[in-house]
């Protein structure tokens, strides 16, 4: 009888396979398509589409060499999506590997553009060969921080989001000032499928092609793998050869799908997931079954963004593919099982006393007034750098002085945030804007905006707030077993972070006038803030920084950790919530004031302690005044540096502080 039993759960698991999932995706793609080629053709000149009549009919030439191309090309790029996340899963033996969450899509496209820009003849020999190298570079610089924790779970796929983020905001950077020179770099950046006859699609499919031979050279090798390194070395195989050639091999399958139709994210993650879940175990049958279900997959997606887009404003396939996907990597990190976490502990160690943190405390106030200084009355004009005499510093306030007040008031909040989340979560990498607390309250915002186009500013800060605490309880949530886990906490935020980034560039893309200000807005621009703005702003950076007192104890015993907490007498939950509560409002406030800005949150704390800060009240306050000075400073930069031209502090922030998190994560063991 138990064997019957046993029989039956087998069968009732195995009941879905990976060739009923193929058939379901391509039944729906097929349908899709057929609805979306009947709004360009009517059904009766369908036949006319194989024949050699009617070939002056614009119609029948638009689906000959626009649509056609773009069915084909979606299904050959989502195969080669597939197979490489296949690959990287299997080499890497992790579940969450695949281009675009390892860095590898981010780094061909970072390279494509800083070679369109500046070394526009290497692409006579090939685009293709370009973005694998830019592809290995990303792919190698996680590898070596994942080298340094054990290959586990958490860093690999932390590093890879890391390096992703990185490259985006250098290539946001390049963009902004040399996007004149990148129109056609910028038209695929964020993933579009849109054709204008064969050549891509024939270009594409010798690529794969190729890249499938290789996989196949290379089958018996790494099916050999699956047994342990000693298996392979036993029968006279090399793991590092074996494996450096399969990561060539699928990093190659990546950039030649960035080189011609762009990011596509989450494919080769969704593909071998769904062929694993509907029961292919060997290795043969994951190759296999994740290229046919990613090619179906990818095609699927890109009838639907075809159906859903209006003329003139198509919506990026690659932003949805990662809107499926951020989902499923949340779900599928569920089950991993975190080997070698991150470290809980801080590293950056005092360089100096305790007794001497007063006077240091004082030095730094001293120092943010004297950058404000320094920011209203240094500045570039058309001549030369110049000291301005004090009437025309007068007659400037009006315009600066709102704009340093608000950084330093957003600053101050972020900084004091940062404080907040690292001190709860025993994690130093934890900060708002890797948790992705800062992109709820921008989605909190934009929501806002669309319901009350002129909404109060009390209104929008509270929208914001409200946002941010969404977040921040559905990273929790997601995060939460018997005890609060660090690592994948940190992992959670930049998934949401990504996730709640797909939807704010949907809702851009849509194509309401109501986004061109938020367009601006979203870089993390001080331009737009006005004195009642920045005067609000420093009023709640004072109320949040006098609320700091009455959290002080719980601040310092929850960084022991929770057992420790609680047998001291503290009520975990509540004092908890109230941080969670305080840290999404100077998130939400701060986000309203100046945009999505990124990494200050993290930085501040961090020299903060660095300088000796360790306390939590101190710590908080200090972290504060450097968050302050640094956003100060972002601006300042930015508002002079490249004069006429102007850098958004935000991305400017996100250029220096994305590399520092990345050598930050690296020098973590």
């Amino acid at each position: 009888m138990t064997g019957t039993a046993t029989h039956c759960r087998h069968a009732r698991r195995r009941s879905l396979r990976p060739e009923h999932v193929v058939l379901i995706l391509a039944t729906l793609a097929a349908w899709a398509a057929a609805i979306d080629l009947s709004h360009a053709l009517p059904v009766a000149q369908w036949a006319a589409l194989f024949a050699h009549r009617n070939v002056g009919d614009m119609r029948v030439l638009t689906v000959q060499f626009l649509f056609l191309p773009r069915c084909a090309v979606s299904l050959i790029a989502g195969a080669a999506l597939g197979l490489a996340g296949a690959v990287l899963q299997h080499v890497l033996r992790n579940p969450l590997a695949d281009p675009t969450t390892l860095g590898v899509s981010a780094g061909a496209s970072l390279s494509l553009v800083i070679v369109s820009l500046w070394f526009p003849s290497l692409l006579v020999y090939g685009r293709d060969w370009v973005a694998m190298i830019g592809g290995l570079a990303g792919l190698g610089i996680v590898i070596s921080i994942a080298w340094r924790h054990a290959f586990s779970s958490i860093s690999l796929i932390l590093g890879g989001l890391l390096a992703t983020l990185s490259a985006g905001a250098a290539t946001s950077v390049l963009m902004l000032f040399f996007g004149d020179n990148l129109v056609s770099v910028f038209l695929w950046q964020s993933g579009s499928l849109y054709q204008n006859g064969w050549a891509n699609a024939a270009h594409l499919f010798s690529e794969c092609a190729a890249g499938m031979l290789f996989v196949t050279w290379i089958y018996r090798p790494l099916a050999v793998l699956e047994l342990g390194d000693e298996s392979a070395r036993s029968v006279g195989s090399s793991p590092r050869l074996i494996r450096t050639l399969a990561l060539t091999i699928a990093s190659a399958l990546a950039a030649a799908v960035v080189s011609s139709v762009g990011i596509i994210g989450f494919v080769g993650l969704t593909g071998p997931w769904l062929a694993r879940l509907s029961g292919a175990r060997t290795l043969r049958q994951r190759l296999i079954w994740a290229s046919l279900i990613s090619a179906g997959l990818l095609w699927l997606a890109d009838n639907c963004v075809q159906l859903w887009s209006t003329p003139g404003n198509e919506l990026p396939t690659g932003s949805v593919t990662a809107l499926i996907g951020a989902p499923l990597l949340l779900f599928l990190m569920r089950s991993v099982r975190e080997v070698g976490p991150l470290s809980t502990a801080p590293t950056p160690t005092p360089r100096i006393s305790r007794r001497h943190t007063q006077v240091w405390g004082v030095a730094g106030a001293g120092a943010l007034l004297a950058l404000i200084v320094v920011a209203a009355s240094f500045n570039r004009t058309l001549g030369a750098w110049d000291w301005e005499t004090w009437s025309h510093v007068r007659f400037m306030i009006p315009l600066r002085g709102p704009r340093i007040g608000g950084a330093a008031a957003a600053g101050g909040l972020l900084g004091l945030a940062g404080v907040l989340m690292q001190r709860m979560t025993r994690n130093p990498m934890a900060s708002p804007e890797i948790l992705g607390i800062s992109s709820g309250a921008s989605l909190g915002l934009i929501v806002l905006m669309f319901v009350m186009p002129v909404a109060a500013q009390g209104l929008q800060i509270a929208a914001a707030s409200f946002g941010a605490a969404i977040a921040t309880v559905m990273v929790f949530a997601a995060t939460l077993r018997a005890t609060l886990s660090p690592g994948r906490l940190v992992l959670t935020g930049v998934i949401m972070t990504t996730l709640l980034g797909s939807i704010v560039s949907l809702l851009m893309a849509s194509g309401d006038p109501r986004m061109s200000f938020l367009a601006a807005w979203m870089s993390g621009s001080t331009y737009a803030v006005q004195r009642p703005t920045a005067l609000l702003a420093l009023g709640l950076l004072a109320v949040c920084a006098s609320m700091i007192p009455f959290i002080a104890r719980p601040m310092d015993i929850l960084f022991m950790g929770e057992p420790a907490a609680c047998s001291l007498g503290v009520h975990v939950r509540r004092d908890r919530t109230l941080m969670l509560l305080l840290c999404a409002s100077a998130t939400g406030a701060a986000t309203v004031i100046v945009g999505p800005i990124s990494f200050i949150g993290l930085m501040a704390p961090h020299l903060a302690r660095m300088a000796g800060f360790r306390r939590g009240i101190s710590q908080t306050l200090c972290a504060a005044t450097l968050g302050a000075a640094l956003l100060v400073l972002a601006d300042w930069a930015g508002r002079n540096l490249l004069y006429p031209n102007q850098v958004p502090a935000g991305l400017l922030a996100i250029f220096v502080g994305g590399p520092y998190f990345l050598v930050l994560l690296w020098r973590q063991k």
